[in-house]
């Protein structure tokens, strides 16, 4: 066994970071440079703290941050060790700046799923933080999970348990008075719009999609023959008064508009559905990261508000995991029967463990634990994010990204000097359908660490000031 490696640590009183996290970082920078191996020890809490001249509490809090994020790990009667962190890192350079980290790209240009280069920080959207969960209940759901016996017969609507846990879920999360016989369990979001489009819509349908919005839903409506129509949004979300007449269906995300960030008011809400009774148009609400609200009260689900023209869509992909694979979809009985209709031509279906694992969660109250206690870490990080960027940020009371507007002329500029500087964003161009009409930065703070928003956030304010 390995003795505990000396550290070469300075702590600076006199910078307006807090020393636990300057000693965090350090850490980290020195597990991510090699100078921290796997299964390397580290000094006790209270040797480091009076080597460094700081209190315990200093070093207990930087470690506990540490273990959240999957760093360190603690052996029984042995003390704190490095973690196996090969998982975070990878040797890819990008060809554009000496010494800039990227990660490798897909048909379009967008970085494809993994994780950043060497010491590179992640702001983009749509990931949340996977490091920080009960393992205990973890391996509880799967074990329940792997004691069910196979079956022959998949429900198309999934099982019954779990539409039943789902719906108390939607209740008391989301306010939203549903029963089992309103739910259809899915694979996440983007399997619901596929499903709805596949039901609903016919070759040449108008299919509405914010602009700028989820690429994702233009590319399922597309390639179930729908002819995209880009809608408007402002700062709010969509504007009911620009919607054209002939929609098939209309998807939107009034909770946390993505990526704007608005929050879609009662007014404009009353608005969106009036229009949807006069043209008849389904209403796709996306509640994506609507568990995740700061210092606002929950505005209703549209689907609440009129449920035979609104299907919600949720999904565990931003509360627990992407991995997870399970989301739902809300509509009526008659709806929901033609849905199932649909999977059962399509040879469709959610896994059967995967239902059951989730089920455990659920009724253990496991996942209302975790939600609680990420509500709190998304907090600290958003609040980090408008405590250093300020008024620039828009979009912030709920979710897990931020809208920072800026000159188009700045964006790219900007985006490249921050990626040599080892921190990875994301803008609006994507995702609009047509030409660009807002530009900015949206930037995610799910998967990156307090200290690493922290430190990326102090790059993008150095870089907007001489924007």
């Amino acid at each position: 066994m390995r003795g505990h490696v000396d550290l070469p640590l300075a702590l600076d009183r006199e910078a307006p970071v807090p020393l636990a996290v300057q000693l965090g970082d350090q850490l980290r920078d020195g597990m991510r440079a090699g100078a921290l191996k796997s299964g390397e020890r580290l000094p006790s809490s209270r040797g480091l703290a009076r080597l460094l001249g700081v209190s315990r509490t200093v070093v207990t809090e930087a470690f506990q941050q540490l273990y959240a994020e999957g760093w360190l790990e603690g052996r029984h009667g042995s003390g704190t060790y490095v973690a196996d962190f090969s998982r975070f890192t990878t040797t890819s350079r990008s060809a554009g700046h000496p010494g800039a980290k990227a990660l490798p790209t897909d048909a379009e240009g967008e970085a494809a799923p993994g994780v950043p280069g060497r010491g590179t920080i992640d702001l983009r959207p749509g990931r949340p933080w996977v490091l920080d969960y009960d393992r205990a209940a973890w391996r509880r759901a799967w074990r329940r999970a792997a004691d069910r016996p196979p079956s022959d017969v998949v429900d198309p609507y999934g099982h019954p348990r779990l539409r039943e846990l789902l719906a108390d879920h939607l209740r008391r999360a989301r306010g939203v008075p549903v029963g089992p016989e309103n739910v259809l369990v899915t694979r996440g979001t983007g399997h619901g719009i596929d499903l709805i489009a596949a039901t609903v819509l016919r070759p040449g349908d108008g299919a509405g999609v914010e602009e700028p919005g989820y690429r994702s839903a233009r590319h399922v409506f597309a390639a179930r023959g729908g002819r995209i129509v880009p809608c408007p949004v402002d700062e709010q979300g969509v504007v009911p008064a620009d919607l054209p007449g002939d929609l098939r269906v209309l998807y939107t995300t009034p909770a946390h508009q993505f990526p704007l960030g608005g929050r879609l008011p009662i007014p404009r809400r009353e608005g969106l559905l009036a229009w949807a009774r006069r043209t008849g148009a389904l209403v796709v609400e996306d509640d994506y990261d609507a568990e995740f609200r700061y210092d606002v009260a929950p505005l209703p689900a549209l689907y609440g508000l009129d449920p035979e023209r609104v299907v919600l869509l949720g999904t565990l992909s931003k509360s627990l995991a992407p991995d997870v694979g399970i989301g739902w979809l809300v509509a009526t009985p008659g709806l929901l029967a033609e849905i199932a209709r649909t999977r059962k031509r399509l040879a469709d279906r959610t896994s059967g463990p995967v239902q059951e694992a989730v089920s455990v969660l659920l009724e253990g109250g496991d996942l209302d634990r975790h939600l609680r206690r990420m509500r709190l870490e998304y907090a600290r990080r958003r609040a980090a994010i408008v405590e250093i960027l300020g008024p620039l940020v828009s979009g912030d009371s709920a979710g897990l990204h931020v809208f920072l507007r800026l000159p188009e002329a700045a964006v790219g500029p900007l985006v490249a000097e921050a990626a040599a500087r080892g921190v990875l964003l994301d803008t609006t161009v994507r995702h609009h359908h047509g030409p660009p009409r807002h530009h900015g930065l949206v930037i995610g703070y799910g998967s990156a660490s307090l200290g690493e928003v922290r430190k990326a956030c102090a790059v993008i304010a150095d870089l907007t000031a001489n924007a």
